[in-house]
C-alpha cells in the first residue's frame, strides 16, 4: 500500500468520532466473521465497512485488516479497483440466492419484507456483476 492507511484521516477527527468508527468497525468486523458462518448474513459489506471504520479511526486495524491473510487480498483488490476472483464472485452469489430464497420461500411471510429481500439480493447481484475479474496469474509449475 502506498501510504498507512487511515492516518491522515484519524489525526483529524474528534476522539469521539474516532471511537464511534472505532466500535462500528469492530462491530461490522464481527459481523462480517459471524456471516462467513451464516449464509443469511452478508460477509463482504461488513468486511468492507469494518476497514472503512478503521481507515477513519485506526491505522493500526486498517493495517490489519488489508494484511490479514483470510480477506485481505480481497479487501485490497476491491479497493484498488481490482476487482473479485471469477470463484468468489460465483461463489458469493451462489450462497446470496440460496439464503435469500430459501429466507423468502421459508422464513418470511410479509410480502413487502419479501421484494425488500428480493430487491437487495438483485441489487447486489448487480454490483457484483459489474465488478471486473483480475486476469488469473500463472503459477509457474514445479
Amino acid at each position: 500500500m502506498k501510504r498507512v492507511l487511515g492516518a491522515a484521516e484519524a489525526s483529524t477527527l474528534s476522539p469521539t468520532r474516532r471511537a464511534v468508527y472505532f466500535v462500528v468497525g469492530w462491530l461490522s468486523l464481527a459481523t462480517g466473521v459471524v456471516g462467513m458462518f451464516l449464509p443469511v448474513l452478508p460477509t463482504t459489506c461488513f468486511l468492507l465497512l469494518a476497514a472503512w471504520c478503521f481507515g477513519k479511526s485506526s491505522p493500526r486495524w486498517a493495517r490489519w485488516m488489508y494484511e490479514n491473510r483470510l480477506f485481505g487480498r480481497y479487501l485490497k483488490d476491491y479497493r484498488e479497483g481490482r476487482g473479485i476472483p471469477l470463484g468468489v464472485k460465483v461463489g458469493s452469489l451462489s450462497v446470496l440466492w440460496v439464503s435469500i430464497l430459501g429466507t423468502v420461500v421459508f422464513a418470511v411471510s410479509a410480502v413487502w419484507l419479501r421484494a425488500l429481500l428480493v430487491a437487495i439480493a438483485v441489487a447486489v447481484t448487480v454490483h457484483l456483476v459489474l465488478l471486473r475479474v483480475p486476469p488469473v496469474t500463472a503459477t509457474p509449475s514445479r
